[in-house]
Parts: C-alpha cells; structure tokens; sequence
C-alpha cells in the first residue's frame, strides 16, 4: 500500500493562519456591530414560521456580551444550527478520510492510469478523456486538492506522448477545478450549500449540466490551442526547461507499482458510481432527501476503509490512512466554527433582522438581474481571502437562506457555486493552486499573463449564465 507523506486534505500552517486570522478579524468586527446597528425582529405567521417581510426595530440593550461573542466558535454547536453544523464537521471528516484511503490504496491512479493505457496511441482523445474524467471528479465528487497527488503522472504521461507538463496542469488541476466550479453533485459546493439553504439540489439539475458542457468545451478549446502552438514549437512550452529533467523519467512515473491495479480499478469503480447513485437518489426523494448527508457520511465511513482492505489486504495501514484524512481535514473545522459564529453573533446580538431587512430593501424596486451580480462579486470578494468553500458555503448561504432578494434557491446556490469555483485556479489565495504550478516550476504571474483569455471568456459565460437562469426561472 503506496503510504503518501502528506494527507490528500492538507492546510499548511501559514495559510491556516491567514484564514483563521481573517475569521477571527471578522468575529470581532461582528460584535462591534451588534453596538452599531439597531436591533430588530420579525413577525411570525399563525404556523409559527417566521415571516421575513414584517420587521421591526426594538429598542434599548446593548450588543453582545464580549465573552459570549469570544466563545461563540463553541456556543454556536449548541445553538439551533448546531446538529447541522456537527453533521457536516462529520461528513467533511469522514470523506476526505474515504479519500486518503482511495489514494493510498492506489484507487485514484489505477482508474487515471487505466483511462491512459487505453487510449495512449490515440493522443487528442485520451487529452479529451482525461480532461472529462477530471472535470467529473470535480463536478460529482467535488475533488480538488485531492488531485494535487496525481498531477505528477499525468505531467510525466504528457511529457511522454510527446506534449508538456503544462498541458498535464491543464487537463487535471485546472479541468478538476473547471468541475468543481461548474458544480452538479459537487458535496462541498451544490449539496452543502442546498442544504443549508434547505432546497433540493437536483431540481433542474439539467441546467448545471447544460453548464458543464459549455465549460468542458471551453476548457478543451484553450488546451488544444496551447497544444497547437507547442507542436509547431517545442520550445515555446510554458515549462520547457522543467520538462527536460522529466523526459529520462517520464515512462516510470505512470507506471503502477501495485500487483493487484485491475482489481483496484475495478473496486473504486464501484465504489464511486454506488456513492453517485447515492447522492442522486438521496437528493431527489422526499423521504430522504433531509438525511443525504447522513447517508453520504455513513456510506464513506464503511465502504471507504472496506474499499481500501478489499485492495491493499493490510486493514492495519487502511486504518492509518483513514486516520491521517481525518486529522488532514481538521483545520477545516476551525474554518466552520468561526465562519457559522459569524451568523451565531449577529442572531444573539439580535442585528441579524437588521441586516436582512436592510438586504431586502436594498433589493426592492431594483432589477433582479442587479442584485444577483452583486451577491455574486461579494462572494468573489470574500473568495480572495476565504478559499475554503465550507467556511463560505455557512457564512453566505447562511444569510441568503433567509433573504428575499427575488431569486430563487437554487439560484442563489448557482452564485455561490459560480464565484466559490472558477477561482480556486486564478486567485494567489489558493493553495492548491500554488502548489500544482511549484510542481511544474511555472511562475504564478506567468500563469496569470498566459491564461487571462480563458477566464475572461469564462467570466462572460458566467453572467451570461446566471441572466439566463433568472429569464427561465431556474
């Protein structure tokens, strides 16, 4: 069993304290404005619900009390979202140790390394295969710092057929990220984010489909433009200088040094189209559909070590594996704690009517089509300084969970999903993408230089996107 040194879900130490930084700042600022801004209710309806469009300003009392406002990262677990917050803690655990095991086991090269073989002497299909197999990863299983592990095979397999470790950053890095972004089954992204707005994320799940597609296309025609150019002239390789250290190497890095890759493939296949069965079947029945993560926790925490003894025959490294993916995706959990606080403070403080109100004022009289862009620039801004998509996916969808800005939920998810994604492969902020292009030896602001047409033509897909969802009530 191949033992990684590092866990698949691993936050370095500067930039979980850049985050953990800029949360506690916004914390605090968070409780200085329960002194600022007025406090409020709203009314309820004779079921009890709570009706968002009749409020009132009280009077009198101050903010929250500091200590309370301090303590609010572990008072919040016992407040009304608390089993929510402590469901997903779990999920988030348990998958990304499912995850460590798969790639410890060998799971996540046998089924890349089986797509390559198959298609090694047919060069333009297997780019376009693995580009779709990674892109798939990001879109239905939302992986992304997880193939930071394979970019080294598919650089070396890129460099071997001839092309560049460039194309292989794009066709996995950068195709898993596109995924990612262009969300359909995503759990971090589309599943988390309807749940805590509390909407089925497969209700026209045929439109993010459709969104799949035009970026697949999209991502495929700048990689083969870029193809195009090297194949005239080599040396005009982004990375032709770290290329020639990888051209004696190459052939050895993608090949498997398991005895048992046929068996391997064949049982992470089936463990991934059973968790995608899952997902779909949980999140379109009514029955099941408020215990989805649930059942996506329970399944991952047994079949994902199973998964891994059925492959490897040593349970006792599994579980190693298994407990390194668990303390791997720890620091995610602090990035919860004092992103969910945020909420906690303004609800204690009794200014989160306030803010509500004044968002659904803001939003009244003005064109819809407006207000959707703005909600999406401020989760672009709050991207560059948050890259975790959890922290964000409480803070934001937690207030646009009880906002009436005149569109729909799933609508929202689809701006939340649209600015969390695309910028995890553009943003200096993210750390997987700093990491892939060290590993190429490719400089950040170069990358930024050669790729601005790709995400400018993104950016207007995008808008073009989210005015086409509100035309057709999406």
């Amino acid at each position: 069993m191949k033992k990684s040194e590092k866990a698949l879900i691993n936050v370095s130490k500067k930039t979980f304290i850049q985050v953990v930084a800029l949360l506690f700042a916004l914390m605090i600022a968070a409780i200085v404005l329960t002194y600022v801004i007025p406090k409020g209710q709203f009314g309820a309806f004779e079921d009890g619900t709570v009706n968002y469009l009749d409020y009132k300003a009280t009077e009198g009392g101050s903010g929250i009390a500091v200590w309370k406002g301090l303590l609010a990262p572990v008072l919040v677990f016992a407040s009304d979202d608390g089993i929510t917050l402590i469901m997903l803690s779990l999920f988030l655990l348990v998958i990304s140790a499912a995850f460590q095991v798969m790639n410890d086991a060998g799971g996540i090269s046998a089924l890349i390394g089986a797509v390559s073989e198959r298609f090694r002497n047919r060069k333009n299909l297997l780019i376009v295969v693995i580009t779709l197999v990674f892109m798939c990863f990001g879109a239905f299983l939302g992986l992304f710092e997880e193939m930071l592990t394979m970019l080294p095979i598919v650089a070396a397999l890129c460099v071997l057929i001839g092309l560049d470790s460039f194309t292989g950053f794009l066709i996995s890095i950068i195709a898993c990220g596109f995924g990612f972004a262009s969300a359909i089954t995503n759990p971090f992204t589309v599943i988390l984010a309807s749940e805590i707005i509390r909407t089925n994320p497969m209700e026209h799940i045929w439109y993010r489909l459709v969104i799949f597609a035009v970026m697949f296309l999209l991502l495929l025609g700048f990689i083969f433009l870029y193809i195009r150019r090297i194949k005239k002239d080599p040396s005009k390789s982004f990375t032709f200088e770290h290329d020639e250290k990888l051209r004696h190497n190459a052939a050895a890095s993608t090949t498997g040094s398991a005895a048992n890759v046929k068996k391997t493939k064949t049982v992470y296949t089936v463990f991934l189209l059973v968790s995608l069965v899952l997902i779909i079947a949980a999140s379109s029945l009514p029955a099941l559909r408020s215990y989805t993560v649930v059942i996506l926790l329970a399944y991952f925490l047994i079949f994902g070590p199973l998964a891994g003894i059925v492959c490897t025959s040593k349970p006792g490294d599994v579980f190693k594996s298994f407990l390194k993916g668990l303390l791997g995706a720890l620091p995610t959990l602090v990035f919860i704690a004092l992103a969910s606080s945020i909420k906690y403070i303004f609800d204690e403080g009794s200014i989160m009517p306030t803010i509500i109100h004044g968002i659904n004022t803001f939003a009244e009289g003005k064109n819809v089509f407006v207000v959707a862009l703005v909600i999406y620039a401020i989760v672009l801004v709050l991207e560059f300084f948050i890259s975790s998509s959890t922290a964000k996916a409480v803070l934001v969808m937690g207030i646009l969970s009880v906002v009436n800005v005149g569109l729909t939920k799933q609508t929202s998810v689809l701006l939340y999903t649209f600015a969390d994604g695309y910028t995890n492969v553009l943003f200096p902020t993210s750390p997987v993408l700093l990491i892939s292009l060290s590993m190429i030896e490719l400089d950040y602001f170069k990358w930024v230089k050669k790729s601005w047409p790709l995400f400018l033509c993104n950016l207007a897909l995008v808008i073009g996107f989210i005015i086409l969802g509100i035309v057709i009530g999406y």
